[in-house]
């Protein structure tokens, strides 16, 4: 599962990686602590043609009367999205690319979260799969999206039974419908090593903007 993830490329670096022209709506970067809800960064395709656009996290069905007229789905399990009313549709035809640096998930001590930073091990950008939809009632619109998850791998096991599926530069064509079919087939945990953590500072944990210190290692006994 993936619930907060930071981003700090910058959105010219952004266009240049994907080879896609960029809104005039894009959220502020860098973002250390970007959360369900927020404005984020997205990669859509139209024709071939590549779009780095903003959309709301968190999947807005079209059957919800508002935004948040039911569960926030900010995660869509690969394993049933092509069978879950909410996202078979975007699973087939709406597909996305989400940019980050790093990604947050946590594991308990007692009753304490602690927050770990997830990247990868070579310092590139991580890319998510993404699904997305158009949702609009009585004067209000958004252009909302979600993550795909998918079961852990053997490395990310020891943090949570769950990650975000993540794409190699040379699967974002057939992710985004430009390769023909086959996307399917990209929804599996990542290739082992590929992804390294280590251990934040809890303040992540709240819902408030904080800057490059959260996605730095934390050192549990210089806090005490």
């Amino acid at each position: 599962m993936c619930g907060r993830y930071a981003l700090t490329l910058p959105h010219e670096a952004m266009s240049q990686l994907f080879g896609a022209t960029l809104s005039n709506d894009l959220p502020a970067l860098p973002n250390y602590n970007i959360c369900p809800t927020n404005q984020i960064c997205t990669v859509t395709s139209d024709d071939g043609v590549r779009h780095l656009r903003a959309m709301r996290w968190g999947f807005i069905p079209h059957w919800y009367a508002k935004p948040s007229g039911g569960p926030l789905l900010i995660n869509a399990r690969g394993e049933t999205i092509a069978e879950k009313p909410a996202f078979r549709d975007a699973a087939r035809a709406r597909r996305c690319l989400i940019p980050a640096t790093g990604f947050y998930e946590w594991t308990k001590q007692g009753e304490a979260r602690l927050p770990w930073y997830i990247h990868r091990a070579d310092g590139a950008p991580i890319v998510f799969a993404g699904v997305w939809q158009h949702w609009e009632r009585d004067g209000e619109a958004h252009t909302a999206c979600a993550i795909v998850t998918t079961g852990a791998g053997q490395s990310m096991s020891a943090i949570h039974h769950r990650e975000p599926v993540t794409l190699a530069e040379g699967d974002y064509a057939k992710w985004l419908g430009e390769d023909g079919k086959g996307a399917a087939l990209l929804m599996t945990p990542s290739a082992e090593g590929q992804l390294d953590f280590f251990r934040v500072d809890p303040k992540v944990n709240a819902n408030r903007a904080a800057g490059p210190e959260l996605i730095e290692p934390f050192d549990a006994a210089k806090s005490a």
